[in-house]
C-alpha cells in the first residue's frame, strides 16, 4: 500500500483523489494547506487523517511515502525537491516546472535521492493514446501532426472586468495559455516523434504579462506539427496525425476518447478502446507501479521527454516575449 500526501486543494486534486481511490494500492494519509481552516475542511471532505500547514513537516512526515503536487506551476520545483530530499516519491502536475533549469534541478534531486519523479500528463497513459501509438504504421509516412486545445477560461471574465488578476492569468505563478493548455498538445507530440529541429511561435500577450493564446509550428526532418491553444476562445477541432496512406483522427488531444483511421480510399477503421471515465486513473496506476517495481522513471512520461517538452516551451516563450519571475531566479 502506497501512502500518499497531497499538496493543493483545488478541483484537479479532487479529480486525482477520485481516480486514485479506484486503485487498490493507494491510500491517502495527509494533506498540506497554507491555512489550517482550509486544510481541515478539505481533509474532512475526503477523510484524510493528517493535516499539515508546515511544508517542511509535511515533507518529513513518516505518514506518507509519496506526494501528489497540484500547487501553482511556479511552486512545483521547490515543493517537489523538498519532498524528494526527504525520500518521498513525487507525482507532479504538468507542466513539471516553470522552465528547463527548474526541471533539471528536479531530475537531479530524483536521481540523488533514488525516488520516482513523474510528470502527471494523463493523456499519454490512456488506452486510446496507446492505440494511436500502436497504429501509426498503418497511415504510411507521417507528414503532419495537428493538435488544438482552446478553452475559454472560467476566470477570463473576472480578468476582463479588472476586478483582480486570477492565478490563471498571473505571471507570478508561471501560468498562461502555453503552460496550462499548450503543454497538452506538445507532450504527446514529443512522446510520438521526439524533439523538433525548429520551432516557430506566435502568441497573443495579455496586459497581465501572460499569453492568452498562441500557436506553434514545429519542424521535423520529414514532417511538421501545427499546434494552437487558447484560454480566451473555444475550439471544437479534432486532433489529427496525417500520413500518406491515411489520417488518424481523435476527438480531444487532452484525453482521446474516440479514435479512428480514415484511409485515402474512403475506408474508416475504428480504433477506440474502452477507458476509465477519469483519465487520471492511468497516470496514478503508472506511478504506483513504478514505485512497487523499483523503477525510477516512466518509459512514456520519461525524464527525457519532460525535459524536451519544457525546452520547447522555453523557446516558444522566448520568441513571444513571455518571461516569468521564476526565470530571473
Amino acid at each position: 500500500m502506497i501512502r500518499f500526501g497531497i499538496i493543493g486543494t483545488n478541483w484537479i486534486t479532487e479529480d486525482f483523489i477520485n481516480a486514485a481511490r479506484q486503485i487498490g494500492d493507494f491510500t491517502l494519509t495527509a494533506v498540506y494547506s497554507r491555512t489550517e481552516e482550509k486544510g481541515r475542511q478539505f481533509a474532512g471532505k475526503h477523510d484524510i487523517p493528517n493535516v499539515y500547514t508546515n511544508l517542511e513537516q509535511f515533507a518529513a512526515s513518516s505518514e506518507l511515502d509519496a506526494v501528489y503536487i497540484a500547487s501553482p506551476n511556479s511552486l512545483h520545483a521547490d515543493y517537489a525537491i523538498l519532498c524528494m530530499n526527504h525520500g518521498k516519491h513525487v507525482l507532479c502536475e504538468k507542466p513539471l516546472a516553470s522552465n528547463a533549469h527548474e526541471v533539471r534541478r528536479m531530475l537531479e534531486a530524483a536521481s540523488v535521492n533514488g525516488v520516482v519523479l513523474l510528470e502527471a500528463m494523463k493523456s499519454t497513459f490512456t488506452p486510446n493514446f496507446l492505440v494511436i501509438q500502436n497504429n501509426l504504421h498503418k497511415i504510411g509516412p507521417v507528414r503532419r501532426y495537428f493538435a488544438s486545445y482552446c478553452q475559454y477560461s472560467s476566470r477570463y471574465d473576472i480578468y476582463k472586468r479588472g476586478e483582480e488578476i486570477p492565478n490563471a492569468f498571473n505571471p507570478l505563478f508561471s501560468n498562461g495559455a502555453l503552460m496550462d493548455l499548450g503543454v497538452y498538445c506538445i507532450y504527446p507530440l514529443v512522446v510520438l516523434f521526439g524533439q523538433p529541429e525548429r520551432i516557430q511561435a506566435n502568441g497573443l500577450m495579455l496586459d497581465s504579462g501572460v499569453d492568452g493564446a498562441g500557436s506553434l509550428l514545429l519542424s521535423y526532418k520529414d514532417m511538421d506539427a501545427v499546434i494552437q491553444y487558447s484560454k480566451i476562445v473555444d475550439s471544437y477541432a479534432s486532433a489529427e496525425i496525417q500520413g500518406e496512406n491515411g489520417t488518424i483522427v481523435f476527438d480531444k488531444i487532452s484525453r482521446p476518447d474516440k479514435v479512428q483511421i480514415r484511409y485515402r480510399d474512403g475506408k474508416v477503421e475504428e480504433l477506440t478502446e474502452p477507458q476509465a471515465d477519469n483519465a487520471m486513473y492511468y497516470e496514478v496506476q503508472e506511478f504506483i507501479q513504478l514505485i512497487k517495481s523499483g523503477a525510477k522513471q516512466s518509459s512514456v512520461n520519461s525524464h527525457a521527454n519532460s525535459l524536451k517538452v519544457i525546452e520547447i516551451m522555453d523557446e516558444a516563450r522566448k520568441q513571444i516575449g513571455l518571461i516569468y519571475p521564476a526565470d530571473r531566479i
